[in-house]
C-alpha cells in the first residue's frame, strides 16, 4: 500500500449531476435519494473508482433513523435498512468498475468508509458548523442518535468509520467512546473548523486532537479536518503535528466556496484557488489521507489522483527518521 491514500470527493456534488440541483438544502441532503434515486447513488459512486479513489464514503452523513421516519415515512426497521443498503450500493459500484472478486480476477483495493456525521447535521440548521448542541444535548441523547448508524454500517460491512464534520471535543469524546463496543471496528476523525486554529465550537485543535487521540489511540487510524476552506488545511494539521507527531493525519476540504443558506445556493466560485494546488503543502507535511468534501467532484480527484501518484513516483522524499511511524501509522489500514 502506497504511504498516500486519495478519499472521494463530494458525493452531493457527483450526485447533483444525475438528480440536478435539488440535493442542497433538503433535510437528509443527499441520503434522501439513498431511496428516491438509488442508480444516481451508484454511478456517482462508480465516477469516483474511475478517477482513482482509493477509499470510497456512503452516502449517510445525514442518515438517520428519525430523519427517515420524519422526510420519508420510514420506520425504524426499514431506516436501518437503508443504511445498511447504503454499503451496498459502493459494493455494486466497486464491483461494476473493477470486477466481481468473487470471480478469482486481481483488482485494486478499495475501501469503504461508512460516513458518521455529527449529530448536528440531523438537525439541518447549519449546527455542525458551530457546535453549540453540545451545549444542550445530553451524552444519552447523542448515544442513541449515532447508535443505530454506527450498527448499522458495520453490520453492512464497511472497513472503516468515517467520522466526519464534528465540530466540538464533546461529540468527538461521546463517539470515541461509542466505538470502543464494537473492538474490531477502525475510524477516522475529522473536524470542522471555522480558522486556522480552532475547530468550530472554538476550540483549539491541537489541543482537541491530542486528547482525542489518548482516548482511543487503538481504533483510530488519523485525525484530521474535512468540510472547511482548503487554506485552513495546512496551519491546522501542521498544529495537530507539533503538539502530537505520531498521530495519522487526514485532509478533505470543500472547494473553497461559500454556501449561502438564505439563498440556497454556491458562491464566490470565481475566488476559489484549485484544491490541488494545496496538495503539494499536504503531501510534505506527511499527510496520510487526503480528498475532497463539498463542490469538489470526479474531475477533482482525478486531478489528485495524477498530483499524488506524481509526488511519491519524483518528488517524495524518504525520511529514515519517520519510516518506522509511517508505517506504524498504516499498518491499521493494511489489516482492513
Amino acid at each position: 500500500m502506497e504511504s498516500v491514500m486519495l478519499l472521494d470527493g463530494g458525493f452531493s456534488t457527483q450526485l447533483a449531476k444525475y438528480v440536478g440541483n435539488c440535493v442542497d438544502g433538503d433535510p437528509l441532503w443527499s441520503a434522501k435519494f439513498l431511496e428516491t434515486n438509488k442508480q444516481a447513488c451508484i454511478q456517482s459512486h462508480r465516477d469516483f473508482i474511475k478517477a482513482g479513489a482509493d477509499i470510497l464514503i456512503t452516502n449517510t452523513y445525514q442518515a438517520s433513523i428519525d430523519g427517515f421516519k420524519d422526510y420519508l415515512n420510514l420506520d425504524k426497521e426499514e431506516s436501518i435498512e437503508l443504511i445498511k443498503e447504503s454499503v451496498s450500493f459502493v459494493k455494486k459500484a466497486i464491483n461494476a468498475e473493477l470486477g466481481d472478486e468473487m470471480s478469482g480476477r486481481p483488482r485494486r483495493k478499495v475501501l469503504i468508509a461508512g460516513s458518521v456525521g455529527p449529530y448536528g447535521a440531523g438537525l439541518h440548521d447549519g449546527s455542525e458548523y458551530r457546535g453549540e448542541y453540545v451545549e444542550t444535548t445530553s451524552r444519552d441523547t447523542i448515544v442513541s442518535w449515532h447508535t443505530p448508524r454506527i450498527e448499522a454500517l458495520l453490520e453492512a460491512g464497511v472497513d472503516i468509520l468515517a467520522i466526519e464534520t464534528i465540530p466540538a471535543f464533546a461529540e468527538a469524546e461521546i463517539l470515541l467512546n461509542l466505538i470502543k463496543k464494537y473492538p474490531k471496528a477502525k475510524a477516522w476523525l475529522a473536524f470542522s473548523c471555522k480558522d486556522e486554529e480552532h475547530n468550530s465550537y472554538g476550540e483549539k485543535l491541537s489541543e482537541v486532537a491530542a486528547k482525542c487521540w489518548s482516548i482511543n489511540p487503538n481504533q483510530l487510524i488519523a485525525i484530521g479536518v474535512n468540510c472547511l476552506h482548503p487554506s485552513y488545511v495546512t496551519p491546522l494539521l501542521k498544529s495537530i503535528h507539533k503538539q502530537t507527531p505520531r498521530i495519522p493525519l487526514i485532509a478533505y476540504p470543500n472547494s473553497g466556496e461559500r454556501y449561502n443558506a438564505q439563498l440556497g445556493q454556491w458562491e464566490d466560485k470565481d475566488k476559489c484557488v484549485p484544491v490541488v494546488n494545496y496538495l503539494r503543502s499536504w503531501l510534505e507535511l506527511g499527510v496520510k489521507f487526503i480528498g475532497g468534501c463539498c463542490r469538489t467532484d470526479s474531475d477533482d480527484i482525478r486531478q489528485f489522483r495524477r498530483h499524488i501518484d506524481y509526488w511519491l513516483q519524483h518528488e517524495k522524499k524518504p525520511d529514515r527518521s519517520t519510516a518506522t511511524d509511517e508505517r506504524r501509522s498504516l499498518s491499521n489500514v493494511n489489516q482492513l
